[in-house]
């Protein structure tokens, strides 16, 4: 029985996490008053009388929550931005490498990635390992999310009556170029410079859909789609939360792909498509599982030892 806090169960990510343990019987939940949910001092004894904490803060917060833990027993799962490149921290992808994972399985500090990093580095991370893609390559990604991935401010503008008939469209934002997960999209695959980023979200709660350009003419090798398929399909081979789809599903799916269509689903999926001189691999899952609180307890279930997918939805 392990004794767990969660650190800003009232976010988005946080209320998801509390919910799923709701059916575990192999933990202890440690609750803290609402009262004293921001005490500083309240929190920092709940965070040492814990075997595992979650933080589900901002960035700045989630610093703060950090310098509180003293004992050398407890293992801090942070799902904000703030370390995911942090020196001695793991990061919370295990499917990467047999090194993520073990790191994961031995860490005190694991730093959960964020949901469109995790939808560029699950393809990209294993074509750039492969030699495939170069690290120099010029990288755009497309994305799309459900509104919830937001936070919520962002589910209180979506769904507050009388909304701005606005958010009924596309909303295209981040146009700066400074999104808070490019850091991450470029640490992790060791590409060379932060990629191009356009992300929106759309009037529907959950699930994303991440994609990634590629010219053939531009890659270490040119390799047409099903080979890259292939290559990826056997990166991941025996992973339960990666599901690289038959080459040609999409013209099965009637050429039509949903961007909502694996919400509650704590997997992702990856395409490959297109035609010898230009393919787009793509990630589906949804936001709030693989993309925060299910790869923040694939991650917790590591470190307890026990089944990956204990608690949660494949």
């Amino acid at each position: 029985m392990k004794k767990v806090f969660i650190d800003g169960s009232e976010g988005t990510t946080g209320l998801r996490i509390f919910e799923r343990f709701q059916i575990r019987d192999d933990i202890e939940l440690l609750k803290i008053d609402s009262d004293k949910r921001k005490d500083p001092e309240e929190i920092k004894k709940f965070i040492n009388a814990s075997d595992i904490t979650f933080l589900c803060l901002p960035d700045a917060a989630a610093r703060e929550a950090v310098e509180l833990c003293d004992n050398p027993d407890t293992v801090i799962l942070d799902t904000s931005t703030a370390h995911r490149t942090a020196p001695g921290w793991a990061y919370g992808f295990p499917e990467l490498s047999a090194d993520h994972r073990e790191a994961i399985k031995t860490g005190k500090r694991i730093a959960v990635p964020g949901c469109y990093a995790s939808g560029f580095i699950g393809p990209v991370f294993p074509l750039v390992k492969g030699g495939i893609l170069p690290a120099d390559y010029p990288v755009s990604v497309f994305a799309v999310s459900g509104y919830s991935g937001g936070g919520k401010k962002l589910i209180a503008r979506y769904e507050e009556e009388g909304r701005d008939a606005n958010l009924d469209s596309a909303r295209m934002y981040a146009w700066g170029q400074a999104h808070k997960h490019l850091k991450e999209m470029k640490a992790v695959t060791g590409i060379a410079r932060e990629p191009l980023f356009c992300p929106m979200t759309t009037n529907y709660h959950s699930g994303m859909i991440v994609q990634i350009p590629i010219y053939t003419e531009l890659l270490a090798e040119k390799k047409t789609p099903q080979e890259i398929r292939d290559y990826l399909a056997e990166y991941y081979k025996g992973e339960k939360f990666i599901k690289v789809m038959p080459f040609g599903a999409d013209v099965e799916a009637g050429g039509e792909i949903f961007s909502d269509a694996c919400a509650g689903w704590d997997g992702m999926e990856i395409f490959v498509t297109g035609n010898e001189e230009r393919v787009i691999v793509a990630s589906r899952f949804d936001n709030l599982g693989k993309g925060a609180s299910g790869a923040a307890i694939q991650c917790m279930n590591i470190v307890m030892g026990c089944d990956e997918a204990k608690g949660l939805t494949l």
